[in-house]
């Protein structure tokens, strides 16, 4: 995933960084749980052998295709609040310590693949997945769903990492029945359609697009481009500030991250919500790359925490 990224994103870092000016506020460190263990380093301290925690498998129809997912049920009668966990392009990194984390602090987690990805049916395109997680979220929200994973439709997350992070807000400012959402190392795609109308640019991200032909199926660098031209401004997250400004939301980024930088992804994304009003929005910045991969536990602290008090 991130050598593809790094080809895409990285292409129009510097075209575009020298316009970034908003510099995002560093949010203070956030204070430990003070329970008895904590939950993303520590095993529970006790197991309710009536409701155990679990891994199930589950499908979720999207068009007329079915998406492959897995949900992590949170020990307890419940009901549980349910986090879903949406991945990057292609998705090599999919923030499952997160998920056993969320667990831990007695919430559910679905984590699945969009259609055309890693298995799930169907054909990949940066709107169907907009159309998936649509798809998710209903599925969440139905009593069946539930019922069988001991879950609280009414206290929905969303938390979305790099392209997920791009799929995460602009979801959840459609959709009201989402309680709080978080952007990981989010991705403005919408400024990658912009960048697109010079064609140097363009045949960079066809090229770089089109060239991983594993986990995803359908999609070529042409098309992928194209889309991203058309929808420019659907998919330009800073658009969105103002539907979620009464909402809790997280903005996460990595200082040393080359794919999205934060300069050019994140801080004009945490100015937009500023300037929307917005009075529930949070940004931390971590000593991190794209993958937060030296920093997996300050992250997990960051994200379980921020749900914790925000969203349970």
């Amino acid at each position: 995933m991130f050598r593809t990224q790094r080809l895409v994103l990285f292409a129009i870092t510097a075209t575009l960084v020298a316009c970034a000016q908003t510099k995002a506020p560093v949010a203070p460190a956030a204070t430990r749980s003070t329970a008895a263990t904590d939950p993303v380093t520590s095993d529970p301290a006790t197991i309710d052998p009536a409701f155990p925690a679990a891994i199930e498998e589950v499908g979720i129809a999207s068009g007329e295709s079915y998406m492959v997912g897995i949900v992590y049920v949170a020990q307890g009668a419940g009901p549980h609040p349910l986090v879903i966990l949406l991945h990057g392009y292609p998705g090599d990194e999919r923030n499952a310590d997160l998920a056993q984390s969320l667990r831990r602090a007695g919430f559910n987690v679905l984590l699945f693949h969009y259609r055309g990805a890693w298995g799930s049916e169907g054909t990949f395109s940066f709107t169907n997945a907009l159309e998936d997680v649509s798809s998710a979220l209903a599925e969440a929200h139905s009593a069946s769903f539930a019922k069988r994973f001991r879950s609280d439709p009414s206290r929905v997350v969303l938390v979305g990492h790099s392209m997920g992070g791009f799929l995460a807000i602009t979801a959840a400012s459609e959709d009201p029945g989402v309680r709080c959402v978080a952007s990981l190392a989010g991705a403005n795609l919408g400024l990658l359609g912009l960048a697109a109308a010079n064609p140097d640019r363009r045949a960079e991200f066809e090229k770089a697009l089109g060239g991983w032909s594993g986990p995803i199926r359908g999609a070529s660098g042409k098309k992928l481009v194209a889309e991203l031209m058309k929808n420019a401004d659907r998919f330009d997250t800073t658009r969105r500030a103002k539907a979620l400004a009464t909402r809790p939301v997280l903005l996460v980024a990595g200082s040393r991250d080359a794919v999205t930088p934060a300069s050019v992804h994140h801080d004009p994304l945490v100015a937009a919500f500023a300037a929307a009003g917005a009075k529930h929005t949070r940004s931390v910045v971590l000593d991190a790359d794209h993958a937060f991969s030296d920093k997996r536990i300050a992250l997990a602290h960051a994200v379980v925490e921020w749900i914790g008090a925000e969203c349970r």
